[in-house]
Parts: structure tokens; C-alpha cells; sequence
């Protein structure tokens, strides 16, 4: 298992600096949220995206890819009924999908609760399909560009829709495509009615990634959650892919949070391997 850190709670800091940080601490890779580099991908142009992955190549981590999707520009909707609406949130994420394959990353985390929540009034069937049809568009080009769309089951806190592990492999069963898989977050994964673990195994299939965080938000270590069992499922079921620090709680600096999480899970993983 490879680990690696999101960067978005590294704030004021320039990209260049939290893959050199990421590296000297003995991250594997960095998870990028596009928004942090600019509000919209399209703003970002060539030279600028062979600079952000020479400099990860340059610091020696690699970028894993792109999460937190749709947080700019504003206006975007996976499943909106008006079509205008929903074809442009197409478009982005096919621009975020040449961005990912420019930077060499590999999977793109799709949250972004807000942009699909079922609204009052909504036919759920009938959003549930356009919520398909939006992704099913775009796999064509991941396949192309060797990007993996991993949808990410939310609480029902967050969204009304895929807030189960089931609920998005269900979605991933429908798809039917090699390019979108699954993934499970253990904070989001804590609130369901089964272990964490058990999430994994019963996601197993299908699963592209991992984002570890505490049930209270926090990075791994900063709290209760049981990561032995998160990381010993992962190690029984032979998952050789990331795990990824995202945190929502950004206190108390982004350099006493990358380190403990990093040591704390380079720990429980090679205690288990050892």
C-alpha cells in the first residue's frame, strides 16, 4: 500500500512546496483538489501543467490525481433536469479529465455533494439516470487518457445521493466499465451501519482507492477510528493502491497533520507486513 496525502490543507502553500514537503517526510504521492491551483482547470495551460508535474517528478512523489471535482466553477450539476446545466458540467469534467492525464494522475475522486444532491421535486429514477448518463459520457476519454473516475459513496449529512458503499456499487455495476470504479472514505464509511472493514471486503471488486481520515475529520491517529482493521482488510484483500490523508479539520497545521497521519499509518501498515 502506497501513501499518500491530499493537498488542500496545506493552505497559502504553493504546489511546489507541499510535494517537497510530501517527499522529505516520505509521502509517496499527493492528491490534487483542482480548485486550489485555479477556479477553473481551462485556466491552467500546457506550460503550466508540465511545471506542477515536473515539480512532483523533481521532488520525487507522484501525483495520484484529482478530488473535491466540482468546488469551481460555480454553477456546475451532475444531474440536473436542465439539460444546459448538465452538459457544461459534462464538458468540465472532460477538461478535468485531459487536466488529471496531463499531470500524470491516475484516479479522480468524484464528491462534490452539493453538485449532486437529488432537489425537492426531483424524480429520483430520473436523476439517478442523468447522474449515469453524465459519467457514462465521459469514460471514453478516461479510457483514453488512463484516468479511473472513482465514485465516492458521502454521509447523508453531505448528500441525498450515494450515501452508501452499496448505493455506489450499485452505480459502478450499472456503468459496467473498466474506467469507473469505487472507492470508500473511512470518516464518510464510519457513519454507515457496518465496520469500515467490512465496507472494504464487500467493496473489494471494484475498489480503486482510499481515503483515510477519523471519524471526527481529523487525520488518522488524531482520533479513535480503528485503522488496524482498515489496514489489515486492505492488506488481506491485497489492495496495493493508495491511501490517502484527506482531512476536514485543518487544525492545528498542515505540517503536525501530514507527519502524525504519515507516521501513524506507515506504522499500523508495516507492523501488519512485518
Amino acid at each position: 500500500m502506497k501513501l499518500g496525502t491530499c493537498n488542500e490543507y496545506f493552505e497559502g502553500w504553493a504546489i511546489e512546496e507541499v510535494f517537497r514537503y510530501a517527499a522529505e517526510i516520505g509521502y509517496d504521492g499527493v492528491e490534487i483538489a483542482p480548485f486550489t491551483l485555479a477556479p477553473s482547470v481551462e485556466e491552467i495551460g500546457a506550460p503550466r501543467r508540465r511545471e506542477i508535474r515536473q515539480a512532483a517528478a523533481a521532488a520525487g512523489v507522484e501525483i495520484i490525481g484529482l478530488h473535491w471535482l466540482l468546488v469551481s466553477p460555480q454553477g456546475l450539476y451532475v444531474n440536473h433536469p436542465d439539460e444546459t446545466i448538465r452538459r457544461r458540467t459534462e464538458e468540465y469534467f472532460r477538461a478535468l479529465i485531459r487536466f488529471c492525464g496531463d499531470l500524470g494522475g491516475q484516479v479522480m475522486i468524484i464528491g462534490s455533494p452539493k453538485q449532486r444532491n437529488v432537489q425537492d421535486g426531483w424524480d429520483r429514477a430520473e436523476t439517478w439516470a442523468r447522474t449515469r448518463q453524465t459519467f457514462e459520457a465521459c469514460l471514453p476519454l478516461a479510457e483514453a487518457c488512463g484516468v479511473y473516475l472513482c465514485i465516492e459513496p458521502l454521509t447523508s449529512e453531505q448528500t441525498n445521493l450515494l450515501t452508501t458503499a452499496a448505493e455506489a456499487r450499485k452505480l459502478v455495476e450499472e456503468i459496467g466499465h473498466p474506467h469507473f470504479q469505487t472507492m470508500v472514505d473511512v470518516c464518510s464509511g464510519s457513519t454507515e451501519a457496518k465496520p469500515v472493514a467490512q465496507l472494504l471486503r464487500e467493496s473489494a471488486a471494484h475498489l480503486y482507492h482510499v481515503h483515510v481520515n477519523d471519524a471526527n475529520k481529523r487525520g488518522p491517529g488524531f482520533g479513535a477510528t480503528d485503522f488496524r482493521s482498515v489496514i489489515g482488510t486492505l492488506a488481506e484483500l491485497g489492495y496495493e493502491r493508495y491511501l490517502s490523508v484527506e482531512v476536514f479539520d485543518f487544525q492545528p497545521d498542515p505540517r503536525t497533520i501530514a507527519a502524525g497521519s504519515l507516521g501513524y499509518l506507515r506504522g499500523i501498515r508495516d507492523a501488519l507486513a512485518g
